[in-house]
Order: C-alpha cells, then sequence, then structure tokens
C-alpha cells in the first residue's frame, strides 16, 4: 500500500528534526491569581503588553521571551487554582498543520480548540498532566498576537530583556520509574535527544537532561526529575514545574534581580553561584531556574 511522506513513520523517526522545531513561542501559566503572579513576573523584568481579545489573558514579555497569563476559567477542564500551574508550551514549527499530523501519526492526543469569533486555531496535543503542547508558525513579521491580542495603549511591544535573559528550558517531575517513557515520548514525537553527564548545566544536576532539535540559536532544554526513591508518587501527579532562564552572566543577573526584590534559594545544598541560581517559590508554585547559558 503507498503511503505519503507525512505518513510514513519510519521516515518520520528518521529525521532530525521530524516536526520542524524552531525553539519557544510562549509558555503558559493558568491562575486565580493573575494580579499576583502578574507582580512576580514584573520583579523578574517582565513586562504586561497585551490583552486577549476576549479572554481574561495577558502576554507579558522581555526580549525574546513571552509568558502568557491565562485567568479564563472556561480553558481549563480542571479549573482554576490559587497556585499558578505550568499549563502549556507552545511551539515554534516551520508549518503547524505539518507538525500537528506528524505528532498524533506518532500517538500524540489531541486537545479539542474551541475557537470564538477572530481567534486563531493554534493546535495543541497533551502534555505532563492536563497540560498542552501548542504548535505555532505564526511568530515572524505577522505573530499570533496581532490577531488575538490587543497592544496595551503606550507600553512598547518590545521591552529590552534584562541582562540578557532568554529561555533555556523546562522542569517536568514524572512519576516513579517513568523516564524512560518520557524520553520515548519527546524523542518519538519530538526529536528530543538525551543529553550527555558530562555536558550538564545548572546547579540542580538531578534526572535527565533532553535537548530540543532545533536550530543552534533556538535550541532548549528538558530536564526530566523523578521523585526521591523513597518517596511514593501517584502518576497523575506528572507536571511542568519551573521555567529555566539563560543568562550570560548568573551572578550580575542575581544581583540585578536581588535589587528589585527578587528572592533566591541560599543553602547548603543549593545557593547562587557562576553555573546557576534558582529563586525562591513565590505563590506557592512557581519560581525559576537562572542557568549560565550565552544566547548563540
Amino acid at each position: 500500500m503507498h503511503t505519503s511522506p507525512d505518513l510514513d513513520r519510519e521516515a518520520i523517526s528518521e529525521q532530525p528534526n521530524p516536526l520542524g522545531m524552531e525553539g519557544i513561542e510562549f509558555i503558559e501559566y493558568a491562575t486565580s491569581r493573575p494580579q499576583a503572579l502578574g507582580q512576580v513576573l514584573e520583579t523578574l523584568g517582565f513586562r504586561p503588553i497585551a490583552r486577549h481579545r476576549s479572554r481574561e489573558v495577558l502576554l507579558y514579555r522581555q526580549g525574546g521571551i513571552n509568558i502568557i497569563v491565562n485567568a479564563h476559567a472556561s480553558d481549563m477542564t480542571t479549573g482554576l487554582s490559587d497556585k499558578p500551574v505550568l499549563a502549556a508550551i507552545a511551539l515554534r514549527v516551520r508549518d503547524a498543520a505539518s507538525a500537528y499530523r506528524r505528532a498524533l501519526d506518532r500517538g500524540a492526543w489531541a486537545v479539542p480548540i474551541h475557537v470564538e469569533v477572530m481567534e486563531l486555531n493554534i493546535p495543541a496535543v497533551h502534555g505532563p498532566g492536563g497540560s498542552r503542547i501548542y504548535f505555532v508558525d505564526r511568530y515572524r513579521e505577522f505573530s499570533i498576537y496581532d490577531v488575538d491580542f490587543t497592544p496595551i495603549p503606550g507600553v512598547d511591544q518590545h521591552p529590552p530583556a534584562l541582562a540578557g535573559l532568554h529561555f533555556f528550558g523546562v522542569v517536568q517531575y514524572i512519576g516513579n520509574d517513568r523516564t524512560e517513557d518520557w524520553t520515548d515520548f519527546y524523542s518519538e514525537l519530538f526529536g528530543f535527544t538525551e543529553l550527555p553527564a558530562e555536558a550538564r548545566f545548572g546547579i540542580l544536576p538531578k534526572g535527565r537532561i533532553l535537548r530540543s532539535p532545533c536550530p543552534a540559536n533556538a535550541t532548549f532544554f528538558l530536564q526530566l526529575i523523578e521523585p526521591e526513591p523513597s518517596v511514593l508518587e501517584l502518576e497523575d501527579n506528572e507536571h511542568y514545574q519551573r521555567i529555566g532562564l539563560g543568562t550570560p552572566d548568573v551572578l550580575a543577573t542575581v544581583a540585578e534581580l536581588r535589587q528589585r526584590g527578587v528572592l533566591f534559594v541560599e543553602s547548603g545544598r543549593i545557593h547562587s553561584e557562576g553555573k546557576g541560581a534558582l529563586t525562591q517559590t513565590s505563590l506557592g508554585s512557581v519560581s525559576f531556574e537562572l542557568v549560565h547559558h550565552a544566547k548563540v
């Protein structure tokens, strides 16, 4: 039987970048306390630049980092929590429709999208827990925000990044003995590869780190962390835990963020140093990891 190249699973699996990924477009938090989360983001250098046309959603930005704060209850299958959760990651791809079809062909589960008038249909598949992984191909001259969002008057739409901050990656908490399952998920569907132990980054070396197949200037990482061996972990507690931000000078960035009121974890085991730092948890669930990494 003849099959088209798009549906040829063997051909897909052999490609180093099967979905044509080109980095992260945005990361989305869901919360019932959007103003409180917004204050946390602003201390880190983010600025609210646009509002969604029909939903209670704000877009925050600095440099090339977009963070969406979603307080629209009907968007969440489990409702909104006081503790913000990382609800979605949007991947930049060359062709969203093609990437979506290929992901489904490799076994991803589709997320039904309910599009309102004057909104874009952005395809998505299920991630860990109740999260979503979106595919976005409008991010150059014309972006998804041009349709779905209204700029906040008088606000710079492209605020510069503080101390060279940029997306570095995302930490995902997974269940006991689930490292291989999630490694297969990200490698089969998206083309991620395991990072050698000697090439690890940051100050929290636990778990397995996967590298995206994106071009060098858009590469990001996923860190999969199982619970301690003595801890009984339920599989349905898997979720994206925190965002990693790269910076060419961690200690200089820490000093600048401290002046803005950001607090960092300083203990015998975890403390700010040249290769990384970890912010103290805010609002019960929000923390950011800084990693020494110069943007290509």
